[in-house]
């Protein structure tokens, strides 16, 4: 059996939905699985032995150059080619059921019209599933994946899975062993205070590796560093990188973003601090992955921009929870 899976983007979600593979290849063991993904994270998928294909797409490009969407649509015409028996709509966007739609030949799964933001999407699908979009996310990109090709499974058996990101990196002696700060985020209101960052590195008092991905977080995890003797700055990588990092660490704390939620993906354990993101369906809650959330009461299908809550959460919290950790 030949499948398709569509999950475009953003590093989280494309975890999120990565979690199945293992499932799929119990049960399935000769499937062949490929992945349709935005080009910029294609990295966090390599090395997956469950991947036969990793099929990059850029319609990021297409917000510089409207013309670009020629080019894109020879390179999904070119992966139809490949006669899939499924294409699996993981994404749920009016855009990912295009791109399926011009990829498939057979058959195309994806969520009802009442599971979805974007409820146009369903009518691209044949089969068609139904689980709220306020449930968790890695219960919903389960679902969308699995039951369409009729796998069992059970929230045990996803808390009991295996590590399922790789990286090539060798171990590197200098962020081994250490505790991993995750400063940056999408948004600035999902990103915990950098003062408070330092204020936990000193008085955690334990090395520490600060992570980022751009030029505006690496100015955050320079003035870190600056003020805590216990905190370093990562040296510019990769994904590839970041996940041989994660992977080495002792524990991980960030914000609701991609790097944090790879520790999970990795059985690292980690702290996710939440504050207008709803902790109940952005992760799953486990004994050595746990969150922090403030105060704020957060409605998953409108998230309030302007809730900077996060910020009100004291270090204190944060350190009780590393403790029973």
């Amino acid at each position: 059996m030949k499948i398709c899976i569509v999950k475009l983007s953003a590093m989280g979600d494309i975890i999120h939905a990565m979690v199945s593979l293992e499932f799929i290849k119990k049960a399935l063991p000769e499937a062949k699985i490929d992945w349709v993904v935005e080009d910029a994270f294609k990295d966090i998928l390599q090395n997956n032995p469950h991947i036969d294909n990793i099929l990059p797409i850029n319609l990021k490009a297409l917000k510089k150059k409207k013309s670009a969407i020629f080019e894109q649509y020879k390179i999904l015409k070119k992966y139809s080619k490949n006669n899939y028996d499924l294409v699996i709509d993981a994404q749920g966007l009016l855009k990912s059921a295009i791109v399926s739609k011009i990829i498939a030949k057979k058959s195309i799964a994806g969520f009802d019209k009442n599971s979805i933001r974007e409820s146009i999407a369903s009518y691209f699908y044949d089969t068609k599933i139904s689980i709220p979009y306020e449930a968790n996310a890695i219960d919903r990109n389960m679902a969308v994946i699995c039951k369409p090709l009729n796998i069992k499974y059970s929230k045990e058996d996803i808390l009991n899975k295996k590590p399922f990101l790789y990286s090539t990196d060798s171990n590197d002696k200098k962020t081994s062993n250490c505790i991993v700060f995750v400063v940056g985020a999408s948004r600035e209101n999902k990103m915990y205070p950098k003062e408070k960052f330092i204020e936990l590195a000193n008085k955690l008092k334990k090395e520490i590796i600060i992570v980022w991905g751009n030029r505006d977080e690496e100015e955050i995890a320079t003035f870190i560093s600056a003020k805590s003797q216990y905190a370093h700055v990562a040296e510019k990588g990769n994904l590839d990188k970041l996940k041989n990092i994660i992977k080495n660490s002792t524990l991980v704390i960030g914000g609701d973003t991609g790097p944090t939620h790879i520790a999970w993906a990795l059985n690292i354990p980690s702290i996710t601090i939440f504050g207008n993101t709803p902790e109940y369906r952005n992760t799953y809650i486990t004994p050595i992955n746990k969150v922090v959330k403030s105060d704020s009461k957060v409605n998953a299908l409108k998230l309030n921009h302007n809730d900077f809550s996060i910020r009100d959460i004291k270090v204190e919290d944060i350190i009780k929870i590393i403790a029973t950790t």
